[in-house]
């Protein structure tokens, strides 16, 4: 299961009649990524001093017992400036950092010592002082150049409109672009002047947005990259999260199972003990009517056959182990209400897991094309692509379908992520629609 821990949000957007070179001046994204440039000179400052001083205090206090703790309590604050940073990065660049790792004692330890050591050993604590060092030239670039950006390029924009407050109240015709110790300045008074520098405070406006969200990409990457989950946590909350997956859907495969006993093939038989039982009391006094039970009976017999048969096909088809995925698809198109074309081109199997999972998920799809679709024709088609193993079901009906929290593909998506698979679904209003999944291709064992 794909889980992304450091992207931004994405905002609503619909069309727009103006370019975006002309909106992006006055749009909230510039001026929320120009606040955090702003903004982020004065905690960078700080979060510097406080890393520099402490670290360099509890390096000096290692030949004493209290470094130790200094350089821990060091890194404690530097976790706590960490979530300063992503709360701001979350709020004004919409950059969505998940938490890292919490420090956790070893062994399951506990007590003052056992957090120093754990702090000590966490690489994300280690990360955020790096941070706190590293932001702080950066932040002095970004807070200078976006300033003196913003600043110069508006003045100059707006030139025109307070520029009759330097003769009045500067005792100067114009703003001055040079003067030298003889007396010569040149001064933007005249008309054509003003018009000029106006017009390159127009452009600088345009160009301004572009910079400041360049500067603002490189502020994402840092907090992205150092005040994030590292890659060996984020990999181990996605196990968790898929093995909580694979345990759901075992525990529901066997209250359906159950469920498909109780109220299927076991009432049926508990019936016809008791027909037989009646049966075998009427054969000495009643025995044609005895033979109409029995006859009964074994019309029960066979339907409680045939129900234990489609029961154990839900669990895993016999065709599908004796001859593979593509005879088994074929035999689940035959069963759908659609007609269904089938295609599987694979140059050997797939491991047993992965062609069961492979098969359920076509079963599914087929299903919900049954069901909802509203279709005429449908197809699958299965094939091998490097690593991976590609199925495609579509089908021409009025489209629709979602992934969304609730739904079956939900469902199916949250299946396939448990084995690193993906579920992808392109269903516009009206169809067609086209569910392209694909799964790790795991050979069978010899």
């Amino acid at each position: 299961m794909a889980i992304d821990y450091g992207s931004p949000r994405r905002e609503a957007a619909g069309p727009h009649r103006v370019p975006a070179v002309l909106r992006a001046p006055l749009e909230g994204r510039t001026w929320r990524e120009f606040l955090y440039l702003l903004t982020g000179l004065p905690i960078a400052t700080a979060a510097f001093c406080y890393a520099v001083t402490m670290t360099a205090l509890g390096v000096g206090l290692l030949v004493t017992f209290l470094g130790v703790p200094v350089l821990a309590a060091t890194l404690a604050g530097a976790r706590g400036l960490g979530v300063l940073e992503r709360v701001r990065a979350r709020s004004l660049l919409r950059l969505e950092v998940a938490e890292p790792e919490p420090v956790r004692p070893r062994g399951g330890k506990s007590g003052p010592m056992a957090w120093v050591g754990a702090l000590l050993k966490s690489g994300t604590s280690w990360r955020h002082l790096l941070y706190a060092v590293l932001h702080f030239p950066w932040a002095i670039v970004t807070f200078v150049v976006s300033l003196v950006l913003m600043t110069v390029s508006w003045s100059l924009l707006l030139y025109p409109l307070w520029q009759w407050t330097l003769p009045t109240y500067g005792d100067q015709p114009g703003m001055q672009l040079y003067g030298d110790s003889d007396g010569y300045a040149f001064y933007v008074d005249s008309p054509f002047e003003i018009g000029v520098a106006s017009g390159f405070g127009l452009v600088l406006v345009l160009i301004t947005p572009w910079i400041v969200r360049g500067l603002a990409q490189m502020d994402r990457l840092l907090v992205s990259g150092l005040l994030g989950p590292s890659r060996l946590a984020a990999r181990m909350w996605e196990l968790e999260a898929d093995r909580g997956v694979v345990v759901d859907t075992a525990a529901a495969d066997l209250r359906r199972i159950e469920r498909d006993l109780h109220d299927g093939a076991q009432a049926r038989l508990v019936a016809l003990a008791m027909d037989l039982g009646l049966a075998k009391e009427k054969l000495e006094r009643d025995p044609e009517a005895a033979a109409r039970m029995v006859d009964e009976a074994h019309g029960e017999v066979k339907l409680a056959l045939q129900e234990l048969r489609d029961l154990a096909r839900g669990i895993h088809p016999a065709i599908l182990t004796d001859r593979g995925l593509g005879p088994a698809l074929s035999a689940l198109a035959a069963r759908c209400t659609v007609p269904v074309k089938v295609s599987v081109d694979l140059p050997a199997r797939p491991a047993p897991a992965i062609e069961g999972i492979a098969y359920f998920t076509v079963s599914e799809l087929l299903q919900n094309i049954s069901k909802h679709s509203r279709a005429h024709t449908a197809r699958v088609d299965v094939w091998r692509s490097a690593n991976r193993l590609m199925l495609q079901v579509s089908d021409d009906g009025h489209g629709g379908a979602s992934t969304a929290n609730g739904t079956g593909l939900a469902g199916l998506a949250e299946r396939l992520g448990s084995v690193d698979g993906l579920l992808l679904v392109d269903s516009p209003a009206g169809g067609p629609t086209t569910v392209t999944a694909e799964l790790p291709w795991r050979a069978t064992k010899a």
